[in-house]
């Protein structure tokens, strides 16, 4: 035991000292676009709240009265004792959504990738995976026996290559929806270009698209016009759609009986708790009736992106709520973060092995619940920060 601590001391300082020790603030309040962090009130542009539903009043007392009706949770896996009739509900609500035969919930989103992968592929298929893709979506592929291959980020000539070399049973191109250091949506229209060509099956990652991206918030595939040529879907309940946790598959009745049949972490993981699922289907009720929260979200991104444009800060993505404000140097960005926090302004900054040496950045998250004035605050911010640090 002693040994062991001692090796991992030692990796803690390390991590210390490269800049990269990620230090967990405690919020004090509920999550909001105002929270209190250390004793005093910031402004929170760090979060998955992309909706502003985190905390909002009508999908609070779905969960409350969900309670009184259904209990507090299950004590079961599904296949035991653990399915009521509004898991149910709520699985046909998400495939109707996505256009998808069937769903399937899991605990998290990246409990859903970690089963698919080795459920439906053998050693007689292959798996073509973005380099870029979610660490959930690694592991998943790790697990499983099939043929792995990567390809360059977002290079379809080199995933062409690749399939093309194949001669694999089942070919399946794994890819986020949208990459969620960068803010990018993913080239789903030349990549079911591919799965077409190459007779290859498309799963998306759509966990930071589902309820906000896309005409209808259908996601990354509504956003390219692919939306039925694409044959998985995996995506999370923790983000925009009320901010809890689970997550959940919407593909074939085929695919998803498999995995209802064999999926070890759906198998082996309790059911999502009573609250939760009823207020999941609030949240799509409300989405499906208000578009205003989409259209505040699209009106505030443009707003801070054309601010942080303006003041001289790279930025990645294009029209995406996650702005990525690069900083490249890991240390700078977090002494940014630091002295942003001091100024009101709640953000992370991020560095390698979660993105690329030499590529650190701050990751700001824009909600529709931001008011213009919050975000102005955070554009004034950051500028007087950037040029304190000679960052411009």
């Amino acid at each position: 035991m002693k040994e062991i601590k001692n090796i991992l001391q030692n990796q803690i300082v390390d991590i210390k000292s490269a800049g990269t020790f990620k230090n967990e603030r405690i919020i004090e309040s509920p999550q909001e676009t105002e929270i209190n962090v250390l004793g005093k009130s910031v402004i929170n542009f760090c979060a998955n709240n992309y909706l502003g539903l985190s905390n909002n009043d009508i999908v609070k007392k779905a969960a409350i009265d969900a309670i009184e009706e259904w209990g507090f949770g299950l004590s079961s896996v599904r296949f035991i004792c653990g399915t009521q009739t509004i898991h149910k509900d709520l699985e046909q609500i998400v495939s109707e959504f996505h256009r998808m035969e069937d769903t399937i919930l899991y605990s998290s989103c990246f409990d859903a990738n970690g089963g698919l992968f080795e459920t439906i592929l053998s050693e007689k298929d292959a798996v073509f995976s973005d380099e870029l893709n979610h660490a959930s979506i690694i592991d998943g592929i790790r697990l499983c026996k099939a043929e792995k291959n990567r390809y360059n980020h977002a290079d379809m000539n080199h995933l062409e290559e690749l399939l093309k070399k194949s001669n694999s049973n089942i070919k399946l191109i794994a890819t986020d929806g949208v990459f969620s250091m960068d803010g990018v949506v993913a080239p789903l229209k030349d990549i079911a270009s591919l799965a077409k060509k190459y007779d290859a099956l498309i799963m998306v990652d759509d966990c930071h698209a589902t309820g906000f991206i896309g005409n209808e918030g259908r996601g990354s595939a509504e956003y390219h016009g692919v939306l039925d040529e694409i044959d998985i879907i995996t995506s999370t309940f923790g983000k925009a759609l009320g901010g809890a946790s689970g997550g959940f598959i919407s593909s074939s009745n085929e695919i998803v009986e498999t995995l209802r049949q064999k999926s070890r972490p759906y198998l082996f993981s309790n059911s999502l708790a009573p609250p939760l699922v009823a207020a999941c289907i609030k949240v799509f009720d409300i989405i499906a009736k208000d578009y205003s929260y989409k259209k505040k979200l699209e009106e505030n991104t443009t707003h801070f992106r054309n601010g942080i444009k303006n003041i001289g800060l790279d930025i990645k993505g294009k029209d995406h709520p996650i702005v990525p404000i690069m900083i490249y140097d890991a240390k700078k960005a977090v002494e940014m973060s630091e002295k942003l926090l001091e100024k009101g302004i709640y953000v992370i900054a991020f560095s390698f092995p979660v993105v690329p040496k030499d590529e650190a950045r701050i990751r700001v998250q824009i909600s529709a619940a931001h008011s213009k004035e919050q975000i102005d605050s955070a554009i004034n911010a950051f500028g007087e920060v950037a040029k304190e640090l000679n960052i411009i």
